[in-house]
């Protein structure tokens, strides 16, 4: 029941950096595990980052490690994604997804044990 919505995906050379938001409404964040997922170019949508709900614990895919920040304001019942360094292999659609945390962990790497995603948002680093 909780409606998330992606913004602040753009076009940005690479090196550069961008900030993606994702806005909760419905329901507070602080009730669910999130995380952000992307899915490039004729590839899978893949996990890329999942925060706890308190914001304490957080976890990445290998490959943007030392480079992205996912974070949360449950105050603004806000998630962000900090993106530094960009790539071109990072250009995909960014989702940003709300997990009830049934599955007992404290943050999800799955996507399938997700409940609730938002329609995404464009990035696109040119090389």
């Amino acid at each position: 029941q909780v409606q998330l919505v992606e913004s602040g995906g753009g076009l940005v050379q690479a090196g550069g950096s961008l900030r993606l938001s994702c806005a909760a409404s419905g329901r507070s964040i602080s009730d669910y595990i999130m995380g952000w997922f992307r899915q490039a170019p004729g590839r899978e949508r893949e996990f890329v980052a999942t925060i706890s709900r308190s914001g304490s614990d957080t976890y990445y895919v290998d490959s943007v490690k030392g480079r992205f920040t996912i974070s949360r304001d449950n105050a603004k019942n806000t998630l962000y994604l900090q993106m530094n360094s960009l790539k071109y292999e990072d250009t995909a659609v960014y989702y940003c997804a709300a997990d009830r945390g049934y599955s007992g962990r404290i943050f999800q790497t799955r996507q399938r044990r997700y409940d609730y995603w938002g329609r995404g948002t464009q990035v696109t680093v040119s090389a």
